[in-house]
């Protein structure tokens, strides 16, 4: 399930826009906004992607830490869950703190 980062309707993973507001999810789902974050932070060093343990392959795949830059998109593409994609975004941090 992808959440609207503007209005917090979740919507399922294949989902383009919000069901409610229309936004585009590419660039306001949570994952998406967290991401832009990361990536706009000049303490995260890099970003992990975090998956549960019992992951389907396509998730296990992606699982591990990116370079800012190349980090894949979530919903992860191909992702089998029940629930749909459960992986999410964590910073990997220069310092935890200032």
């Amino acid at each position: 399930m992808q959440t609207c980062s503007i209005c917090h309707t979740q919507s399922p993973d294949y989902a383009l826009s919000c069901p409610n507001c229309q936004a585009d999810l590419k660039e306001n789902s949570s994952t998406a906004a967290a991401l832009k974050r990361f990536r706009e932070n000049p303490r995260v060093l890099s970003v992990r992607i975090a998956v549960a343990a019992d992951a389907c392959p396509a998730c296990q795949d992606v699982q591990g830490d990116y370079p800012k830059d190349r980090v894949p998109t979530l919903p992860v593409g191909g992702c089998s869950g029940g629930s749909g994609c459960c992986c999410f975004y964590e910073p990997v941090l220069s310092e935890v703190y200032p």
